[in-house]
Order: structure tokens, then sequence, then C-alpha cells
């Protein structure tokens, strides 16, 4: 991987001089308010002014909202390495950051502004987004990494394909949504398989160089996103299929077994590792619990599902968003009590959620502190890394862990 090129003099506002800055931010507080705003239209009734069902509303702003800005934050900051290309900042990474706002607006108030408004302007970012993506990477001529042009085209072709729900076109909400939260899943397959094993090796051979390294990316690896990708492929067309259900279990499996193979029980005492290894986690045991309540009704597919997105999703995001926070703003490599408590937030909420359907008359009380905990964690981050994302880089070993 290159050195990361040298940033443009930029004597605007701090924020927008890297794309983690200001979609990490933005992420974090969205993910904190979309919640709670879906938990009171779900259990008091509150009437959201959106064109989309309340539940396809959740899904599609956990998705095309919340994820695809931490997805924004890291292909923008990780592109440059990849290219040696200068990393977008100043007033173009502001029109981005809006575009993806509006879009956020425009769904939520779409009963107001009207179908068609609101699928224009929640379509404009990705779009754009895809396209500066697909320049830099053909431009740096970095072809191991065209996978995230795809997996940005899939994202905009799910985004459209709920949009065409709420205009009435197509009855396609929900596979919309399915084709999104399966491309996330992907993404958190093949760079958490790339990440999570490197950042590991990193530490082991500093902290403990006595002891055996992850084992390096190979031919079970890639066996292990050919698994994954087929059985996601197969929830996407047919999510109650006989033949998806037990895929989706050898995918588990094997995404288990690959993170065994990264030493994640030695690197337990990092945090800013054991996150890494717990995001992961939950992807295998999600797509475990999704193939088996299919088949045998296991969890409920809810608690499936969330154990993927509040659990792999929710805590891969914030995994790498905090790392890359420090990382790239001077600040060590180490967790503190803030950052350790927003981890455990997160966990308790992925373990209250997954569970809430064994609550009986107390459910609601349960989904509302996972609600709790989701939004404590994503809120915590807005507010402890709100002044490093929106404050100068530091001197190296000058600034105390978060």
């Amino acid at each position: 991987m290159t050195a990361v090129p040298r940033y443009r003099p930029n004597s605007g506002a701090v924020i927008l001089q890297a794309g983690f800055r200001p979609f990490f931010l933005a992420a974090a507080i969205w993910a904190a308010l979309a919640v709670p705003l879906w938990l009171a239209a779900y259990a008091e009734g509150l009437i959201l002014p959106t064109a989309l069902d309340p539940v396809v509303w959740h899904a599609h702003e956990m998705i095309y909202g919340f994820a695809a800005a931490v997805v924004a934050g890291f292909l923008l900051t990780a592109i440059p390495n990849w290219t040696s290309r200068l990393p977008l900042q100043g007033t173009p990474l502001a029109l981005l950051l809006l575009l993806w706002a509006i879009g956020r607006l425009g769904v939520l108030f779409a009963a107001k502004l009207g179908a068609p408004a609101a699928t224009a302007a929640d379509l404009c970012f990705p779009a754009i987004f895809l396209t500066v993506v697909a320049r830099e990477i053909v431009a740096g001529k970095n072809w191991r990494n065209l996978p995230m042009v795809a997996a940005l085209a899939l994202l905009l072709a799910g985004n459209l394909l709920v949009h065409l729900g709420a205009l009435g076109i197509a009855d396609t909400g929900s596979l919309g949504n399915r084709l999104g939260l399966a491309t996330l899943l992907m993404l958190i397959s093949l760079v958490g398989g790339r990440i999570v094993p490197s950042f590991t090796r990193n530490w082991l051979t500093k902290a403990h160089p006595d002891i055996a390294p992850p084992a390096r990316n190979g031919h079970f690896d890639l066996c292990a996103l050919i698994v994954t990708g087929i059985a996601l492929l197969l929830w996407v067309i047919d999510p109650n299929g006989t033949m998806a259900s037990w895929s989706l279990i050898g995918a588990g499996g094997v995404s288990l077994l690959r993170l065994a193979r990264w030493r994640g029980a030695r690197a337990i005492a990092e945090p800013l590792l054991a996150i890494l290894h717990i995001g992961y986690g939950w992807l295998g045991v999600g797509l475990l619990l999704l193939g088996a309540d299919r088949l045998f009704d296991v969890v409920g597919a809810s608690g499936a599902l969330h154990a993927l997105t509040v659990g792999a999703i929710g805590a891969m995001t914030l995994a790498v968003m905090t790392r890359a926070s420090l990382g790239h703003t001077g600040r060590p490599l180490s967790a503190g009590p803030g950052t350790k408590a927003i981890y455990v937030l997160v966990t308790i909420a992925s373990v209250l959620r997954i569970l809430s359907p064994f609550a009986g008359g107390r459910t609601e009380l349960v989904l509302w502190l996972a609600g709790f905990a989701w939004t404590g964690a994503f809120g915590l981050f807005a507010i402890l890394y709100g002044r490093v994302l929106t404050g100068p880089r530091v001197p190296d070993g000058v600034a105390k862990p978060i």
C-alpha cells in the first residue's frame, strides 16, 4: 500500500480536509437520531412524513443513509492510499455531503415533497459518489479495488428498487433493502478480511512477537468470499428458500472458521482490535441465525437480521470509524474510557435486539433499551469524536486516548 498523498493546502473548515471527517460525524448523528425516531413510530404511533412504509423507511435509512455515509467516509480516505491521487477536499467534499443530507431530508419528508422529488433527491448522492469513486480508481489504475465500484453500483440499484416501490411502479421495496444489506455484508467480508488480520498481525508483532501471527489471505479466504456471496445472492432472490437457508448456514460457518484463523483471542487485550473481531464474529453468527431461522425458527427473522445489522454493521462501522479517526488525526491507536464505552454500548444493543423476541410482554421495553444503547454508542461517538473530526491534526504522541 502506497503512502497517503500530501493534502492540498486548505484554509477552509478543518472538517472538510478529509472525507472521513464529515461523513463519519454525519453517519453517527443520523444513526443516533433515526433509531429512536423509528421506535417512536413503531411503538408510540408517531406518523412519519415519509412516502415509504415505516418498516421500509427504517431499513432504508440504516442501509442507504447511515451505512452509506460510513462507506463514503471510508472510501474517500482509503482511495488516496490505493491510487496515490490527491483526496477529495474542500468545496467538492462539502457538496457531496450536502447531497447526502438532502437525500435524508427528501426521504423523510417524501409525503410532503412527493415521491418523485424524494427519489431524485435521494439518488443524486449515490450516483455522483459512484462516479467519483470509479473515476479515481480508473485514473489510478487500481484494478484490485474495482469491486468497490461494483458494490457502489449495487447500492445504487438497491436504493432505486426501494424508490420504485414508493413510486408505485413495482413492489420492490423489500428487495431493494435486501440487496443493499447483502452488499454491505459482502463489503464487511471483503474489507474485514483484509484489515482484521492485518491490524492484528501488526499488533501481535510488536506486543507478542513469540505468538504465531494470523493466517495470511489465501485460497480458503477466497472460498469463504465466494460461499458468502452465493448465499447472500440466493437470499436476496428468495429469502424464504431452503437452498438460501442452507447456504447462509454454510456461509456463517465458513466466516467463523475464517475468523478463528486471525488470532482474535490473543488480541482481546486491545479494544481497538477486539471490536473488529467481535464485529466480524457477528457476521458469522448472523448468517448462521438467518439461515437456521428459516428452517428451525431459532430467534425469529427480525432477531437474525439484527444480528447482522446492529451486530455486524454496527460494531464494524464503529470499529472502523474510531480507528480511522484516531489514526488520521495523529492520536494514539489506543482506546480510552469513552471509546470502550462506545464498544460496550453497541454490543449491548446487539444482544438486546436479538433477544427482544423472547421478552414476552416486555418486548417493547427491550426494544427501547436496545435503541437507547444504539443511540448511546453513536451519540457518544458524535460527542467524543466530534472534537477530533472538527479539530486539527495533533502532533504524534501528544493527545491522550479518548
